[in-house]
């Protein structure tokens, strides 16, 4: 039985996700390789179906000798694997059923603009602000690190700034133009996002990426760290600005939920909330939700009347809020995506037919 050369077999399969416009492709035993392609995904009926020597054979060739025991040790591993010529896939092994599986996802090799994105110009004025919170906010794969990399790029191209990048794994690559960028990756630059979140106090820093908030300890040192004058931009795996809230607050331990309430209201620049949608002509277009924090919004999450956030946002066109219901409204009627699509990804269905 002839030997797999696995290093090579992963460079051609990589080479058909980018012929191919894909975004991910997925190793599981079983299975043709299968790769990700506007929202679908598409098995490769040509290549063999995997079993386990092959999955853990692309596995060594991805991940570092370090970092594959630990996906042995805990079953789960995130890393990051780069290609000669600079392209850099985000990756994640884990088992299923007592097997191991890989997904790697594509990340573009060009930070592209907020226009290039579709996204609105107004995301402009929140790269601009010198302190604050902004939440990038979504399910898995929706553009959220996309968005925040094009943020810290317009920084990056327009004033002198120390940014400090804290991720797992570092996705985009920056060439430094008119600032300094510091990009931390946490397993090998840092023992932890609080750990490194921390230290960013003592390294003279203006703006702070926290890749992924995923405790109340990190939660509560990026407030912090907005609060003391710094611009903190991060992520978290919500639906919507209300929930993005309600979930910072239900992190803390309730009688530490007043004292945060009072921090995220005096802190928080905005929530940008977004889907990419199937466009109609091929591809994805996104959608959008954006909360202000303004004086009417800072007392409502004082006063714990976050449900009604959502019908400042619906009234707040005038100073800039976006509402994914017109959001997904205007994509139907400049013809990008479908009826059917629009209401697939509405929370709330019946304001959108009220818009239609």
């Amino acid at each position: 039985m002839a030997t797999v050369d696995y290093k090579r077999e992963l460079k051609d399969l990589l080479g058909v996700v980018m012929e191919q416009g894909g975004s991910d492709i997925h190793f599981a035993v079983g299975a043709h390789p299968l790769i990700r392609v506007a929202g679908s995904l598409v098995p490769l009926v040509n290549k063999p179906i995997l079993t386990d020597q092959d999955v853990e054979g692309f596995a060594k060739v991805l991940i570092s000798k370090e970092r594959f025991e630990q996906l042995l040790e805990q079953k789960e591993v995130d890393f990051s694997y780069g290609l000669s010529d600079g392209t850099r896939f985000r990756g994640n092994g884990f088992y299923q059923k007592g097997s191991m599986s890989v997904v790697l996802r594509l990340i573009p090799d060009e930070i592209r603009t907020f226009e290039q994105l579709g996204l609105p110009p107004i995301l402009e004025s929140f790269a601009s602000r010198n302190q604050g919170f902004f939440l990038c906010v979504g399910p898995v794969g929706q553009g959220k690190s996309t968005t925040l990399a094009s943020m810290v790029q317009h920084i990056n191209t327009d004033r002198a700034e120390h940014i400090v990048t804290i991720e797992d794994p570092i996705e985009y690559v920056y060439e430094p133009a008119k600032s300094l960028i510091d990009q931390r990756e946490v397993g090998i630059d840092t023992y932890s996002f609080e750990a490194a979140l921390h230290s960013a106090f003592r390294q003279d820093v203006d703006v702070i990426l926290v890749g992924e908030m995923r405790n109340k300890e990190t939660i509560g040192t990026a407030v912090t760290a907005a609060e003391t004058g710094h611009l903190v931009l991060s992520t978290l795996h919500t639906n919507n600005a209300a929930q993005t809230i309600n979930r910072i607050i239900d992190t803390f331990a309730a009688e530490q939920q007043d004292q945060i309430r009072m921090q995220l209201a005096s802190s928080l620049a905005g929530i940008f909330s977004q889907r990419l949608i199937p466009r109609i002509s091929g591809g994805l277009v996104p959608a959008y939700e954006l909360l202000i924090n303004n004086s009417a919004v800072a007392n409502l999450i004082r006063e714990s009347r976050i449900h009604e956030i959502q019908s400042v946002i619906e009234t707040g066109l005038e100073q800039g809020m976006i509402d994914m219901n017109r959001s997904l409204a205007e994509l139907v009627k400049k013809g990008e995506i479908t009826v059917e699509n629009a209401f697939a990804y509405s929370l709330n269905p019946k304001g959108l037919e009220r818009l239609m």
